[in-house]
């Protein structure tokens, strides 16, 4: 198999699948967490006394303020992929073979999923603005790899 069970979903069996996914469907979910950061400010509480002659009688008074503040807010992408008994050694030697002639994956066409062809896999998505290392039903048939249905 090409990638673990939780990976890949099948919609009928998913409770968080998309609202009206295909319940044969296979879905993919990409999290991608949020970004916190820990901001620390020193507040002014009371400026500073200034006699006539402009000599400081009292400084400043300040207090050091930390928050949480989030940058980047957490996002789930969930997108169709294909269905786990579709993952054969034949199929992910022709991915490979695929994103290949893209110069996007650099080892043996194996059929074997590693760690470089997700690499290549991830590459080749970001383009379309998916940051995953599950292969989209979409960039199967950008690839030529999968059947793009007929318009009716």
């Amino acid at each position: 198999m090409a990638t673990t069970d939780e990976e890949i979903l099948r919609a009928s069996e998913t409770p968080g699948a998309p609202p009206g996914a295909d319940p044969d469907a296979c879905y993919a979910r990409h999290v991608t967490p949020a970004i916190i950061e820990t901001v620390t400010e020193q507040v002014l509480v009371q400026p500073p006394q200034i006699d006539v002659s402009g000599a400081v009688t009292y400084p400043a008074v300040y207090r050091t303020e930390t928050r949480q503040e989030i940058v980047r807010e957490r996002k789930e992408l969930w997108f169709e992929t294909l269905c786990r008994e579709e993952w054969t050694p034949d199929f992910i030697a022709s991915v490979q073979r695929a994103l290949a002639a893209r110069d996007l994956y650099h080892g043996q066409a194996h059929g074997r999923m590693d760690q470089g062809t997700r690499r290549a896999i991830r590459a080749y998505q970001l383009e379309q603005g998916v940051d995953s290392d599950v292969l989209s039903l979409a960039a199967a048939r950008q690839l030529g790899l999968k059947e793009v249905p007929r318009e009716e």
